[in-house]
């Protein structure tokens, strides 16, 4: 996904993405257990892997990108938000532009062959790298929908593509790094709107953030760390101008982080684009 601010003009949508200003927290500054949290911390901590914590990661991600804590209804969200990316569409924001769109309809192919979306795929090869509707247009959108509303198998794919290109490397990489559910969070939130590789990549933000701190795996504080993670993913989306309200990161991660809730224990509750957001 790599969506642009919501317009402050437009309502709030579930089909829309939704400006909160918050000091960012120094990296000398340890934040103090919240007695919920506290106690929370003491129990075994779990993975974003853990299903219950998987459903956080989709609601968190779905809160920035659809304004709205309800992912699933997202399998059927598509349109041009002017990124130059092209279509954007589903869960992750699979964009027609940048490969991941063109991967999961492939998919798609592969195991619905004759789908409503296979005669789409020689435009979607066409139009990758660029932010081109030539092929698509008109039908591709309304066909799209068709498919997430009437075909499991649809909703199943872009599951399955999600884990594969983002979520699934995301936990793996942030448990290499010795990082709890919160960290590995902040991983996967990167990965999805800055994808691995570029200059402005998930990668190259993780290795600006080790030029500046040590994660626990090498021995360093893991608080201290994510701060200099964060500081770095939030250069990294002023970078571009769609990408420049950083709000998912300083009134939602960040206020995670400052509470020392590491193991992204309910009750959460953060803003994004100026909406407030509450799971119990």
């Amino acid at each position: 996904m790599r969506h642009p601010f919501r317009d402050p003009a437009r309502p709030a949508d579930p089909s829309r993405r939704t400006v909160l200003a918050m000091a960012c927290a120094s990296l000398a500054t340890v934040p103090l257990f919240t007695p919920s949290h506290a106690a929370a911390a003491s129990a075994r901590a779990t993975g974003l892997d853990d299903p219950a914590k998987k459903e956080i990661a989709m609601q968190l991600v779905s809160s920035a990108e659809n304004s709205s804590l309800d992912w699933k209804a997202q399998y059927r969200y598509i349109e041009d938000i002017g990124d130059g990316r092209g279509y954007t569409a589903g869960i992750i924001g699979f964009c027609s532009g940048t490969g991941d769109m063109l991967d999961l309809v492939e998919l798609y192919g592969q195991r619905s062959p004759g789908n409503v979306l296979a005669p789409y795929l020689p435009a979607l090869r066409r139009v990758d790298g660029s932010d081109s509707h030539e092929g698509l247009d008109p039908g591709f959108p309304d066909d799209w929908r068709r498919a997430a509303d009437q075909d499991p198998q649809f909703r199943r794919a872009q599951d399955d593509e999600r884990d594969r290109v983002y979520f699934d490397p995301a936990v793996r990489r942030g448990k290499e790094d010795g990082l709890r559910t919160l960290g590995q969070f902040a991983y996967y939130d990167a990965m999805v709107m800055h994808g691995d590789g570029g200059g402005l990549g998930f990668g190259s933000i993780r290795e600006r953030a080790l030029g500046r701190a040590r994660p626990p795996a090498q021995g360093g504080d893991e608080v201290a760390y994510l701060h200099a993670f964060l500081d770095e993913r939030v250069w990294a989306m002023k970078q571009e101008q769609a990408h420049s309200d950083t709000s998912r990161v300083d009134t939602a991660q960040r206020v995670f982080l400052n509470e020392g809730n590491l193991d992204l224990e309910p009750p959460l509750d953060w803003h994004v684009y100026g909406d407030a957001y509450h799971i119990g």
